[in-house]
């Protein structure tokens, strides 16, 4: 979820098709859409098909993704979030242990 808002929020004004937001996220498309789908519940991001005739353009249309404004601020207070999170883990990690391993504390 992590790398497909990072993606999304690279370009927030973009619109984007499940497939080319699976590949600037480097998941797979079983993975785009149910999160797709979950962040569309949730109103971070909308969805729409695109205005084309599939005769024209040779192919079908494609569902367009983009975030919300709701979903970009969202997006960037949870990203933050876990960052402080991960920092937080990471200094936990770096204490330096009070006993040896093995040892009974």
């Amino acid at each position: 979820m992590v790398r497909m808002l990072g993606a999304l929020l690279n370009a927030s004004t973009e619109d984007w098709y499940g497939l080319e937001l699976a590949k600037a996220a480097n998941l797979s498309s079983g993975t785009i859409y149910p999160a797709l789908a979950r962040l569309e519940r949730m109103g971070w991001v909308e969805s729409f098909w695109e205005d084309v005739d599939p005769s024209e353009i040779g192919r079908p249309r494609r569902r367009l993704y983009r975030l919300t404004g709701q979903g970009e601020r969202s997006a960037i207070a949870a990203i933050e979030e876990l960052a402080k999170e991960l920092e937080r883990a990471r200094a936990g990690y770096a204490q330096p242990r009070l006993t040896p391993r093995g040892q009974p504390a």
